[in-house]
């Protein structure tokens, strides 16, 4: 589905040790001769040291600091490990230079970690498979793929398997193939299929599956994260085709267009990275480097101007979902009646119907009350703001349907703290199934 929308602190210590040393040397002249063979008419000349002249002994001490500055320099250097030392290696073998060890301990290092990603990747990758979308031209043709796209192996119980993808991959198909990773094909079940959140559940053949992707969290995950892209971009031409990235962000809340008529009718909280994903990418994986999945790829910005802005759902969103479709094969929400945004997606031109008490950071502010709903029958109102539903923060849309979607269901009656022109309130209401 796509949407418009490295020192090598190589100091050449080119430490000009061209240290001159000047010397002055005195030459100490006399005159010898033998005081038993004086001759007459001849002076003895008296024999004279000369001593040193005073620029001599200037040029003596010139010369010691010339030759003592580089050395002091030189030792600073050795004492903060800023130029290589060298140890006599007593076993007989190469003298080891220091700085090399250390280049090797980091080398070494991040090898073995690109090598364990390596491993844990190449696990993953068998539990991705292709799904092909097929349908029938006439009567009189049979089944064609139509489209194809990427999904998960995540469960492997009672002879079955069971395989997350996106909605969008299987709406309409009249039939349902997977691709493994060895190419063979298996006919799918489609056992539910959600368009608000992009999902749908598969059951295959468990007979020949031997590889399950392990599913992790996005729980503590942090922007800049390495993650990996894994499916098959482009049809199965390109099958378990891996690209790397970082978590670009999280939480991100996009407007989709579940229904095709043009308008924004659903906001959904996705991972944001810049891991390719292309079109064939959606239903595939969105892994750490320990293997785990923490997303299902979904999306991608189309627009000329845009490049490596891709969506995952977030798995720890995905699972409610997951679980009902594969138990009831449709998601039965409980519904408020109500659509909201954070308090920092408010326009600036509405923030003035927003008042809250300064310890009042985070909260959702509804935007609009649907006639006849549950928040309608229980009088909230436009620009109340929810803190908290049954005691709990809820700081975004995502975590107020993580928390209905898990902890409650349709019939439960639940608390909302609201605040209403700066004053704490507490509204009761009960939840309804939504009308889709």
């Amino acid at each position: 589905m796509e949407y418009n929308e490295r020192n090598d602190d190589t100091m050449e210590t080119t430490q000009n040790d061209s240290t001159s040393t000047s010397e002055a040397i005195t030459n100490l002249s006399e005159e010898s001769e033998d005081p038993g063979l004086t001759k007459p008419n001849k002076v003895v000349k008296e024999k004279r040291v000369k001593g040193k002249s005073p620029s001599s002994i200037r040029a003596f001490f010139a010369g010691m600091l010339g030759g003592l500055i580089p050395a002091v320099i030189v030792l600073i250097l050795i004492m903060n490990n800023l130029i290589p030392t060298f140890e006599n290696d007593t076993s007989g073998g190469a003298i080891a230079d220091k700085s090399d060890t250390n280049k090797q301990n980091v080398v070494t290092t991040m090898a073995t970690d690109d090598a364990d990603a390596s491993t844990n990747l190449a696990e993953v990758s068998e539990a991705v498979v292709g799904v092909s979308n097929m349908k029938r031209q006439s009567i009189w043709t049979q089944s064609e793929e139509t489209g194809t796209g990427s999904g998960i192996i995540y469960k492997k119980e009672n002879g079955k398997a069971y395989v997350i993808t996106n909605h969008h991959v299987v709406a309409g198909a009249e039939e349902v193939e997977v691709v493994l990773s060895n190419d063979e094909r298996m006919k799918a079940k489609v056992l539910g299929s959600d368009d608000l959140s992009d999902l749908a559940v598969l059951e295959i053949d468990g007979s020949k599956i031997d590889r399950v992707a392990t599913l992790g969290t996005t729980d503590g995950k942090q922007v800049g994260e390495t993650v990996y892209a894994i499916g098959n971009p482009l049809g199965m031409e390109f099958a378990n085709s891996l690209t790397k990235g970082i978590i670009s962000g999280l939480n991100r809340s996009v407007s989709m267009d579940t229904d095709g008529d043009g308008a924004e009718d659903w906001v959904t909280e996705v991972i944001q990275t810049d891991a390719a994903i292309n079109p064939g990418n959606s239903g595939g994986a969105l892994v750490d480097s320990s293997g785990k999945v923490i997303g299902i790829n979904s999306m991608k910005i189309a627009m000329t101007q845009v490049e490596g802005i891709g969506f995952a759902i977030p798995i720890d969103a995905a699972l409610p979902i997951i679980e009902q479709l594969e138990s009831n094969g449709k998601v039965e929400r409980p519904f408020i009646g109500i659509s909201m945004a954070s308090i920092n997606q408010v326009p600036m031109q509405y923030r003035h119907n927003i008042i809250l008490p300064e310890e009042v950071e985070d909260g959702m502010v509804v935007a609009s009350v649907e006639a006849g709903s549950p928040a309608d029958k229980a009088g909230l109102q436009q620009f109340d703001v929810i803190t908290k539903i049954d005691g709990h923060d809820t700081p975004s849309a995502l975590e107020l349907r993580k928390y209905m979607y898990t902890k409650t269901q349709v019939g439960d009656s639940i608390k909302l703290e609201i605040y209403r022109n700066g004053k704490k309130q507490i509204i009761e209401l009960k939840l309804t199934q939504r009308n889709d």
